[in-house]
C-alpha cells in the first residue's frame, strides 16, 4: 500500500481552500520513491526525483488545491483507490507485465498548449520513442519542436505521461526531469533506465551544455 506522505505545510495559495483537496502519498517503486497526488477524479501529480515538501508545494501551486496526506480521514475512497491502483500498475509496468496504464489523469493548471503536447506524448507506446519534432507533428504543429520541448519539461505527471520516451531530433537522448531534483547525469541515468526497462536501447547522450 502507498506510504502516506508527511503532513505538508499549510497551503499558501490564494483560493486553495475553496477547492477540494489533493491527497498525497509516497509509493515504493523499483526506480525509487514515487510522489503521487490524487483526487476523486484521478491522478493530478506524479514525480520521481523530488521531496515531500517540494512536491506538495508544486502540486498546490499548480492546482490551487489544499494538499493533505492520503492517510487523512478526509481522503475520499476514490483518491485512495487511485493511489493504490497507481502503485500496483507502476510495479507491473516496470516489471514488463503491463504495456499501458488505465488510470484517469487530470491535467490541472496547465495552458492549452501544454495539454495538447502532453496528450500527444501519451500516444507514444511502451517500447517506442519519438522526437520533439515528431510529437509536434502528431499534434498538428510541425516546426514547433522547441515549444514541445518546453511543454514536455513541464510535465506534472511523469510515467503516466511518458516524457522519458521523447528524445532529441538529432538522435541523442535529450533531457529529462524538468525541475526534478538531481544532477543532469542522474536524471539522464533515470531516463535511460526507464527506457531499458521497456526494452529500448537508449540513444547516446548529447554533450553536456557549457
Amino acid at each position: 500500500m502507498p506510504r502516506p506522505a508527511a503532513s505538508p505545510p499549510a497551503t499558501p495559495f490564494p483560493g486553495a481552500l475553496e477547492r477540494e483537496p489533493a491527497f498525497v502519498a509516497v509509493l515504493a517503486t523499483p526506480v525509487g520513491p514515487l510522489h503521487a497526488a490524487a483526487t476523486d477524479e484521478g491522478i493530478v501529480g506524479l514525480e520521481l526525483r523530488t521531496t515531500e515538501e517540494a512536491f506538495a508545494v508544486s502540486v498546490g501551486a499548480r492546482t490551487r488545491r489544499p494538499i493533505l496526506p492520503a492517510a487523512d480521514p478526509a481522503a475520499p475512497a476514490g483518491a485512495r483507490v487511485h493511489l493504490a491502483q497507481l502503485e500496483r500498475q507502476v510495479g507491473e509496468h516496470l516489471a514488463g507485465a503491463r504495456d499501458a496504464f488505465d488510470l484517469p489523469v487530470v491535467l490541472e493548471g496547465l495552458s492549452e498548449w501544454d495539454r495538447r503536447v502532453l496528450e500527444g506524448v501519451r500516444t507514444i507506446p511502451r517500447g517506442a520513442t519519438a522526437s520533439y519534432g515528431e510529437v509536434a507533428r502528431r499534434i498538428g504543429s510541425p516546426g514547433a519542436a522547441r515549444a514541445v520541448g518546453g511543454a514536455v519539461g513541464r510535465n506534472p505527471i511523469g510515467l503516466l505521461i511518458p516524457c522519458h520516451r521523447v528524445v532529441a531530433g538529432d538522435g541523442t537522448l535529450g533531457g529529462y526531469g524538468g525541475s526534478w531534483f538531481g544532477s543532469r547525469e542522474e536524471l539522464l541515468g533515470l531516463k535511460e533506465r526507464l527506457l531499458e526497462l521497456e526494452g529500448v536501447v537508449p540513444p547516446p547522450r548529447s554533450a553536456a551544455p557549457r
